[in-house]
This record gives structure tokens, sequence and C-alpha cells, in this order.
């Protein structure tokens, strides 16, 4: 299985906080079955002010450690970019990690608030479609406001953006009401990817297993199969 979401990358932002934990995290993958993973820090401003140079530094210890402890698991970086204005300015200036491509245009995988979807946010994912750029909306079935009204999502689907669904909400792990929505999302047939978002070994872990089992009874095996292989293959095939 591929994962394109999450924060193994070690000391940067609120996932692995050293080495060691990247380490384990990545043997928790493997075991679960992932064999390539992007890892995707926050890129938050006045948070977590990573760039690409901070992602790559991290990436490169981290793939030297995973060689060093004979683990056989595939990684590659983009980033999960909080939207907001400064997103203008990273796209003239060419400063985003990309997720990879989708149908010959570069990926971003973007975050919104956990609560709300901030006024104007469908004119910036517009504005990125428009430069050649797709938006992937990372877990909107966490998002308080689409769990409250998923109508919410249907200008970000009718410009043409994607969704990736958190696979630990599938099974429960974020509360009734968000599996309800990724729920939906999959039966409605608008969910791209399911990545495992993981920050930490004890809550939530690298792990797509049992997500996928869940997806597979809902959707079907060829369907569920798309989401955490197929269409991941297809988005980072120059990646890997």
């Amino acid at each position: 299985m591929y994962d394109l979401h999450n924060h193994l990358l070690p000391g940067i932002d609120d996932g692995a906080p050293n080495i060691e934990t990247a380490l384990e995290l990545a043997r928790i993958a493997i075991d679960d079955g992932i064999t390539h993973m992007v890892c995707t820090p926050h890129i938050h401003p006045g948070r977590y002010d990573n760039n690409i140079t901070t992602i790559q530094s991290a990436l490169q210890e981290f793939r030297s450690a995973l060689q060093q402890n004979n683990l056989n698991l595939k990684i590659a970086a983009a980033a999960e970019v909080r939207i907001g204005p400064e997103i203008i300015n990273a796209v003239k200036n060419q400063t985003l990690p990309f997720l990879g491509e989708w149908q010959t245009s570069p990926v971003l995988l973007l975050e919104l608030p956990s609560n709300i979807i901030p006024v104007g946010s469908d004119n910036l994912t517009k504005w990125l479609l428009f430069q050649g750029i797709t938006p992937i909306i990372a877990h909107p079935e966490r998002n308080l406001a689409i769990i409250n009204n998923p109508g919410k999502l249907k200008p970000f689907l009718d410009q043409g953006c994607l969704l990736q669904i958190t696979g630990g909400a599938l099974t429960g792990n974020f509360g009734q009401a968000s599996k309800a929505i990724a729920q939906q999302l999959l039966l409605e047939n608008k969910v791209t990817i399911m990545a495992t978002d993981a920050h930490n070994i004890k809550y939530r872990p690298p792990k797509l297993t049992n997500s996928l089992q869940a997806a597979t009874e809902l959707i079907g095996e060829n369907a569920a199969k798309k989401l955490v292989l197929d269409n991941p293959i297809e988005m980072t095939k120059n990646i890997f």
C-alpha cells in the first residue's frame, strides 16, 4: 500500500519528534503492508514554518536512517499546506512541494482549519486550478463545518478539487460523525486517496489495513484498492 499523507519526518512539526520515533513508525508501517510513503509535514505560517529546504533535509536524514537500519520503505516528501493567502506568493515563487501529479497537473495537499472553511477558500482553490495546480483537500471528514453541512464541499468538487480521507476516520478513530462523512464520501465516489495522517505511535500510527477492510466492505475490493494503491501509484509515478 501507498500512504500519501503522514508526519513521519523527524523533528519538523507535530509528528515524529526525533529519528528514533520516525524509525519506529516506519516499522509499524512496514508491518502493516505499507511499502511507499510520501511524508507530508505541515507548512503552516507562524506555526510550522517549513519550506522545501527544511523538508528535504529531514527527508535525507530519515532516508539514511532507514537504509542504515535495513528498513525496506521507499519514502519521498511533499507537505500538508494550510490554506491561506500566503499560498499565492509561494506558487509565484515556486516554493511549494507538490504531492505528485494528477492528469499531468501538480497536486497540492491542502489543509483546512479543523472547525471552519475560511471565507474565500473556494476562490483560492479556483485560482490554484487556473494556475494548473490541482488541490487535494486533506481529511475533509474531520472539518466541523463539513460535518455539519457536507454540501459545503460541493463548490470545491465542482471546480475539480480532489479529496483525501483519513483511514482512521473510516474505522471510527475520530468519532462517529467523521466516520459517517467518510462513509458518505466513499459511497458517493468522491474520494481519490485514503491515507494514514500518522502522527505518533500510540494514537495515530501509520496503519491502513483495517481502513482498507472497512472501505472494501463499503464500496467493494476494486474501488477500495484504488484509494491506497492504484490512485496513489498514478499520482506518484514520477516520484518513486
